[in-house]
């Protein structure tokens, strides 16, 4: 803008008004003020905005042209203080989360629900996807800021611890049974003569009751003949799919201790996981806080393991030269 932003001030309310005196008065200034600046802008303009007269000033045709534009800049402004204004009083804003859909139904709405109660106005959009595409949002930003388990992140992004997590193996009770029974039975029982499994012989362990619990001790019964990683290595093994974080933290666990799966499952969610494991499917790694009501309920069991898997970090992750201020508003209420 090729003119200071008060002279087109001082000449819009001197046209409204269509006197000298009147918008100096309005305008907290002098009169000769509001002339001098009327003056300086005709001269850079190059044109003559006022018919000047005892009576006032009225616009020339030139002036009433600028006059029309100025009305229509002027509003807009006053538009967008008045919405500042409001955003401000009424505490409006937008929120844009990253997050993967497990941590979003487990961790982020509980403090969503606090963060919405205090701040109706602030408007909340949710990208569901991995810990990696949640990075890559961030980095284009795209997304605000991302709600991830703790990984290696570039120098600019800034990662607020929230709370652990701890992933753990599950199945049902029933499951268990059928698999001794199965794998026993290949393993123990497959060249036994039919007297050997006619009445008076002796029959395998009973199942029920054979089978493991998460009891604090993590003590076992010395009748169930596989161990943890037996178990793992001969059930229907259930995993994130290759591209989630969270897979790639159990494959690392998996080949350190030298399990080896038969067969592994890939589901690209853990809603599904749970669920599947709930109906029997096989042997589910989930995340143990999300499976609490699970296991109190009996619909799922929790096998110990040999070697306790490394608990991890979830928290936001942002960065720290572009976080915005409706963000930090809800970072604030998260710690």
């Amino acid at each position: 803008m090729e003119q200071n932003l008060n002279h087109y001030r001082i000449f819009y309310e001197a046209a409204k008004t269509g006197n000298i005196s009147r918008a100096a008065e309005n305008l907290y200034i002098s009169q000769p003020a509001v002339s001098k600046s009327i003056t300086g802008l005709e001269h850079s303009l190059g044109q003559t905005l006022f018919i000047r007269s005892k009576k006032g000033v009225k616009l020339t045709e030139e002036g009433k042209t600028l006059y029309q534009h100025l009305e229509t800049a002027f509003a807009s402004i006053d538009m967008a203080e008045n919405t500042l204004k409001r955003i401000k009083n009424l505490g409006m804003g937008q929120l844009r989360i990253g997050v993967s859909t497990s941590l979003c139904k487990y961790v982020l709405l509980s403090y969503l629900q606090d963060f919405i109660r205090e701040n109706p106005h602030v408007k909340v959009s949710i990208e569901c996807n991995p810990t990696f595409e949640t990075i890559q949002l961030l980095k284009a930003d795209k997304i605000d800021i991302g709600l991830i388990c703790e990984t290696k992140l570039d120098r600019d992004f800034h990662f607020a611890p929230l709370r652990k997590i701890h992933d753990t193996f599950v199945t049902t009770r029933l499951y268990l049974d059928n698999l001794i029974l199965r794998e026993y039975d290949a393993d123990q029982g497959s060249s036994r003569s039919d007297s050997e499994t006619g009445a008076g012989a002796s029959p395998l362990p009973p199942m029920t009751g054979l089978l493991l619990f998460a009891e604090e001790d993590k003590k076992k019964s010395s009748d169930i003949p596989f161990t943890e990683k037996e178990i793992l290595e001969k059930s229907n093994l259930m995993l994130l799919d290759k591209g989630n974080i969270s897979r790639q933290y159990i494959d690392a666990y998996i080949e350190k201790h030298r399990i080896q799966p038969g067969q592994i499952l890939e589901i690209n969610n853990m809603d599904l996981l749970i669920d599947f494991a709930a109906i029997g499917m096989g042997v589910a790694c989930v995340v143990r806080e999300f499976v609490d009501s699970y296991i109190e309920s009996g619909q799922v069991i929790e096998i110990p393991m040999d070697y306790e898997i490394p608990e991890r970090t979830v928290g936001f992750v942002y960065n720290e030269h572009a976080i915005g201020t409706t963000a930090k508003r809800f970072l604030d209420i998260t710690h």
